[in-house]
């Protein structure tokens, strides 16, 4: 049985770093230096401590933006939506006017990571309430509320080689 490449979650990436990781993943080092870079998991395993960690995100750097009004973690979403996170709208007629509620769902394979890579996950949904496509404008926003959004991504994506192939860090 042939090993899982990199390339699934590092297609995007040049040649070059996906051999580095590819490297690392074969030579059995990425749990290693993931775990000197982040000894731990964050502590935020329960919905109301992921909705204010999240609403503290808002509120420092997109105050104007439109209210979210659910951060939740989500089973399905990893498997169904082959997705990290989801930024979703719920539409509802109230009256004579539509209202509609922003929601961030994300996958809970991320209850047990390091603080950085959720708050990455949580920035990318953020952003979406300003900028709906992953365009220029969507990426300079993540990086103004997340100056490593690009390392943390990268790292993110290495876990999620390893742990594919390995299992869990945290």
């Amino acid at each position: 049985m042939s090993k899982p490449r990199a390339s699934k979650y590092l297609s995007g990436y040049s040649p070059d770093v996906q051999q580095q990781a590819q490297t690392l993943l074969d030579n059995q080092r990425s749990g290693d230096w993931l775990l000197q870079k982040y000894p731990q998991a964050h502590g935020l395993a329960s919905e109301k401590a992921l909705y204010d960690f999240a609403q503290g995100i808002k509120n420092q750097y997109m105050r104007s933006s439109s209210p979210i009004s659910k951060v939740v973690y989500d089973d399905r979403i990893h498997i169904i939506n082959n997705a990290l996170g989801l930024h979703t709208y719920a539409s509802r007629v109230q009256g004579k006017k539509l209202k509609s509620k922003n929601e961030i769902r994300i996958s809970s394979l991320f209850r047990k990571v390091p603080e950085p890579f959720l708050r990455m996950i949580l920035v990318h949904e953020l952003a979406h309430l300003r900028e709906k496509e992953h365009g220029k404008a969507f990426y300079k926003l993540c990086c103004y509320m997340e100056p490593d959004y690009h390392q943390l991504e990268f790292e993110l994506r290495l876990y999620l080689c390893h742990r594919e192939r390995y299992g869990d860090l945290w």
